[in-house]
This record gives structure tokens, C-alpha cells and sequence, in this order.
């Protein structure tokens, strides 16, 4: 998430009422193996990660989330974040085992980017456990069925792909501890849902949060008391402590992950293609790939961290004078033309204080959007919204639609806005797309 803005986005409510009347410690799931009556493909267990991790084995933890996974603003992220202090306790545990903790945390970012990060930021880790966030920026209160479909497309590829055990943890903001009513956060109950349906732990730490404030056992202060979205270490020993709870609970138990045969919310993500611009063939006059920047604003936001490389677009081209030397001139890039099939479509790059503005088409009609206060209805997107808000090189990433027709063939056009000076850029890594075939190519 953002560092002083909460990333808005959705959820759908579960009808699961006695859920919310819970505070959310450890909960009533279904005995070790499958829901009943639902079929699964694989069984990830959490008494193997036990066993395996008793007997000394090599063991992958990645922790899969946005900047609470990162531990913004905690004293020393590598030491008292949460997952820091999650692999403090499975490394005191299990004193043989051989852990690599894998940070996979981009501040910032819904589930819906983090399904289309899943291929090289978890999966070709080889994972062994996974911790997913993404409640927070998915919108507590949301119930968006888009980004319930992917966050669940995220649970259920781990089973199925990483065939490893899974743990959902939920983290709040302080909004969401101090107002204290569970039964109005949508996106909570409905994320519940779907680790009873995968039968995949929970770490509740908004309910232990809540219980725990209530008590008088902390305050809202003391959890956070520098901004209202991350917590500080006192924060982020309440985090840990749902989470770990949370998987203590599943080795106890000897959960079992398993995929139920029918997902809970829309197949749409589970077909899906992070389509690296490069890869495409030639690119249009003022394109170029080039290597992300090295430095941001924030750790967790160094694209060098999360992109291989990016196709950039600028309004300067180098050229030879009569002299014989180089030197710059202004250019207008021209527009990238791609053919797609899905059902939504998204770009990811890198936002810099050079990033321009763009526009973009599907099948030839420009597309709109509302602002970031939604008072007005923008025709041109901001590459260096992030970047300039905090002051350095971020991600950019944009849900350009959903909703589309998955059975036809779409034409995406991104065409930069940009004047001759001063100079700016246009930083894009990839198209991704999700639903039908979810394919990208050259637009003839």
C-alpha cells in the first residue's frame, strides 16, 4: 500500500455471519483434507512443512503481500517486521530446518497485480509455505468481485501450482481497529470464506487487534503512532502474532490445503499472461528497452527488485550531427498498437518525476477514467502520478478495463502525450491480461 494513501479498491460479502462474531484468533475449520463434498487436485499439508522442517530440510518461506508484508515503518524491516518476526518463530522452532526467507512485497499494490507478479516473484521461488496479504489494499470494506476473483486466483494457483501449504493473513489499517466493527468489513468476511473453502489458515490480526484494544492489552497509539496505515513494531508484534497463531493452529490440526473443484467467485484470473513488451517484435519509433532505475523512494517500490527490464518510450532520440558527435534531439514517440484476448486488461512499469501522461484506446474508443477523487472523468492517465506524489521512482500500474468480452479479439492502443520539453518518458514492462485466452501480440 501506499505510504500515506490507501490503495482503494473491492470485495464481496460472504454470508458468513458468525465469522464476524468472532474476533478472529482461530476459528472452526473443517477437519484435515478437502471441504466435504468439494474434490481437490492437490493437498499441500501443513503437518509435511512440520515434518519436513523437524528433519532439517531446505525449506522456502515467501511472503507474498504489499508494504505491511514489508514492514513499512517498522524500526528495522529485516528484524521486527512481521514476516521477520514469523521467521524468528519458525526458525526458534525448528532450530534443524535450512529456511530462505523470500521477501515478495511491493508497497502499493492490490491482488490484482500480485496475480500477475505470482509466476516470478512466488512461484519460481519454489515455495514451501506461503503468507499472502493484499486484504488491506484490496479495500476492507470493499466487495469488489473483480479483485475477490483474483486474490482467490492467487490462493488457489499456490495450491495447485506451488502445491505448497498457504496462510492468509489480514492486516488492518488503524481506521478499520478504532471504528471496531467487524461485521461491515465485506472484504474480511469474504476472505475468511475463501480460507474455509481452500481450507487455508487465517491470521486474523484485525480481530486480534480489536480484541487487544479492547482489553486494554495495547492502544491504537502504541500500534500506530506515526501514520494510520502502517503500524510500528508494537504494530507489527500484534501482526505476527495473529499470523503465527494462525499456522501453529494448522500444524496442530494437521491442515490440508485443497482447491474445492468449483471456485467461489469467477474463474477470470485463473487464465491469465504478463506479456513483457520486448518480447512482442519490433517496436514503434521512440521505444527502447532499457533497465529499471536502481533507485526509489522506497525499498519495497525498487523496480530493479520486481521488473527484468522495461520498453520506454521518450521524447528524445539520440542522433549524429554534422560534427560527427551525438546529441539529443526532441521526438514524439509513436503510439503502441497491440492485439489481445481477455477479459480485463492492466499495465505494469515504472512511475519516475519524468513519467508522462497517456492514452489509451480498446477497439478504438478512448478509454476514461474517474479521477483519484472521483470528481471528474480524465481521457489521459498519469505514468508519474507515484513518483511524484512521493518524491522518487515507484511502480506504476493501471487496470485499464474489465469486464470485456473474453470470446473476441481487442485492439489496445497506449499513445503517450508528450510535448517537446522538458524531457519525459514513458516506463511500461508489460500488458497483462486475464480471462478468455489471455494472449498479447503485435497489432499488424
Amino acid at each position: 500500500m501506499m505510504r500515506m494513501q490507501l490503495v482503494g479498491l473491492v470485495v464481496l460479502a460472504a454470508s458468513l455471519a458468525m465469522l464476524t462474531a468472532s474476533c478472529g484468533l482461530l476459528f472452526a475449520w473443517p477437519e484435515a483434507g478437502a471441504p466435504e463434498g468439494k474434490a481437490a487436485s492437490a493437498k499441500p499439508s501443513f503437518a509435511e512443512f512440520d515434518r519436513r522442517a523437524r528433519a532439517g530440510e531446505r525449506l522456502n518461506v515467501v511472503f507474498f503481500g504489499a508494504s505491511l508484508t514489508w514492514g513499512a515503518n517498522a524500526s528495522d524491516p529485516m528484524q521486527t517486521s512481521y514476516r521477520a518476526l514469523v521467521a524468528q518463530r519458525l526458525e526458534k522452532t525448528y532450530p534443524e530446518a535450512r529456511f530462505k526467507f523470500l521477501d515478495a512485497a511491493i508497497g502499493g499494490t492490490n491482488s490484482q497485480l500480485g496475480l500477475f507478479r505470482f509466476e516470478r516473484d512466488v512461484l519460481a521461488k519454489k515455495p514451501d509455505l506461503v503468507f499472502v496479504d493484499f486484504s488491506a489494499n484490496d479495500d476492507i470494506y470493499s466487495g469488489d468481485e473483480e479483485t475477490l476473483a483474483s486474490y482467490e486466483a492467487i490462493v488457489r494457483r499456490i495450491i495447485l501450482e506451488a502445491k505448497c501449504p498457504v496462510e492468509l493473513v489480514i492486516f488492518p489499517f488503524q481506521w478499520n481497529v478504532q471504528a471496531g466493527n467487524l461485521d461491515v468489513m465485506k472484504r474480511r468476511i469474504a476472505h475468511l470464506t475463501i480460507g474455509m473453502a481452500y481450507n487455508a489458515p487465517v491470521g486474523d490480526a484485525i480481530g486480534l487487534a480489536v480484541e487487544r484494544v479492547k482489553s486494554g492489552a495495547t492502544t491504537i497509539e502504541k500500534i500506530w503512532p506515526v501514520d494510520g496505515v502502517h503500524p510500528c513494531d508494537a504494530g507489527y508484534v500484534v501482526f505476527a502474532d495473529a499470523a503465527w497463531d494462525s499456522f501453529v493452529d494448522a500444524v496442530k490440526r494437521e491442515a490440508v490445503c485443497a482447491a474445492p473443484e468449483e471456485m467461489v467467485y469467477a474463474p477470470t484470473y485463473m487464465t491469465s499472461a504478463r506479456v513483457r513488451i520486448s518480447t512482442l517484435g519490433a517496436l514503434p519509433a521512440g521505444w527502447t528497452v532499457r533497465k529499471p532505475n536502481v533507485v526509489s523512494a522506497y525499498f519495497d517500490m525498487l523496480m530493479s527488485r520486481w521488473l527484468d527490464h522495461e520498453t520506454v518510450a521518450s521524447n528524445r532520440r539520440e542522433v549524429v550531427g554534422a560534427d560527427g558527435q551525438k546529441k539529443s534531439e526532441p521526438c514524439q514517440p509513436a503510439p503502441l498498437k497491440v492485439k489481445f484476448n481477455g477479459a480485463m486488461v492492466m499495465l505494469f512499469g515504472e512511475s519516475t518525476q519524468k513519467s508522462s501522461k497517456y492514452r489509451v484506446s480498446i477497439d478504438g474508443k478512448l478509454i476514461e477514467h474517474k479521477s483519484s477523487d472521483g470528481k471528474e472523468m480524465l481521457k489521459e492517465y498519469d505514468g508519474g502520478f507515484l513518483a511524484n506524489m512521493v518524491k522518487g521512482n515507484a511502480h506504476h500500474y493501471q487496470v485499464i478495463a474489465t469486464g470485456l468480452d473474453p470470446s473476441r479479439e481487442h485492439t489496445l492502443e497506449i499513445e503517450p502525450v508528450m510535448a517537446a520539453d522538458p524531457e519525459q518518458e514513458l516506463r511500461l514492462e508489460s500488458i497483462c491480461v486475464a480471462g478468455g485466452q489471455a494472449k498479447v501480440w503485435l497489432a499488424d
